[in-house]
């Protein structure tokens, strides 16, 4: 089957095949108006440096690491975090437990073209995309299909060491960037867990530091800046001064359920 039908078979009325600037494929969701990654930081590099690499950098070390990630869309911050795991040889087992709305989308997946990295991980990719689960000695991932506001009421207290909040853009679904969604995901998060997103927006991080998250600055070379959160303080980021930010911008307000 040639790379073109295969493809063709992914594409559907919803989305459309796009090229980052990394090399890698993301896709453009005509729903949403959106991209599912930068094109410009690429698909695979943004994974990599805004979520995977700064929750390895702090949870390592565990023997056990359960990640929530938000939303599972092309599912390249769940592959990114198996990928990194095994090429770092990392020993912890992992637990990984993403909602997605779009269920065609998550059926479909076994026809999109992921970058060479992850082509050990096509099996996985297959059980995902046919059964929603993928389990063996030391990696369990399951996918719910369904409403993410719903499904993280099914959780118990201090279950994630990771959330990747990595759900359309603010203006684009609002429901999962509401200081009411934050609080939620605080309710499930460890103490010292820590909460990744693209977004750097000043209502975001507003509605984090009024749900009882500290904020620190993501910023490196090749990516534009990005936002970690965590109830405990973290040393190796920078911290952001929320209080000094809103003195600053008193018109700004977090988002509510209640204006939405």
């Amino acid at each position: 089957m040639s790379y073109l039908t295969v493809m063709k078979k992914f594409d559907d009325k919803l989305h459309s095949i796009v090229l980052s600037e990394d090399g890698s494929y993301t896709a453009y969701s005509k729903e949403y108006e959106e991209h599912y990654h930068s094109t410009k930081d690429g698909a695979l590099y943004e994974s990599l440096v805004k979520h995977v690499i700064p929750a390895f950098e702090l949870k390592k070390n565990h023997s056990e690491i359960t990640i929530l990630d938000i939303c599972f869309g092309l599912g390249f911050n769940t592959l990114a975090t198996i990928w990194y795991h095994r090429q770092n040889r990392l020993t912890s087992k992992l637990r990984i437990f993403s909602p997605e709305l779009d269920g065609s989308l998550v059926k479909s997946l076994k026809y999109f073209s992921y970058p060479k990295e992850f082509e050990p991980l096509k099996n996985i990719v297959k059980e995902l995309s046919q059964n929603g689960i993928y389990q063996d000695e030391t990696l369990h991932v399951e996918i719910f299909v369904g409403d993410a506001r719903e499904y993280i009421k099914r959780f118990s207290a201090q279950t994630f060491d990771v959330v990747f909040q990595d759900a359309f853009s603010p203006a684009a679904n609002p429901l999962l960037w509401t200081k009411e969604y934050f609080m939620d995901i605080k309710n499930i998060i460890k103490d010292d867990g820590v909460l990744t997103t693209y977004s750097i927006a000043l209502p975001i991080r507003v509605a984090l530091w009024e749900s009882g998250f500290y904020v620190f600055l993501n910023s490196g070379e090749g990516f534009r800046d990005a936002t970690v959160a965590s109830q405990s303080k973290l040393d190796i980021y920078s911290v952001v001064d929320v209080e000094h930010k809103m003195r600053c911008n008193p018109h700004v307000t977090s988002l509510r359920d209640c204006t939405l």
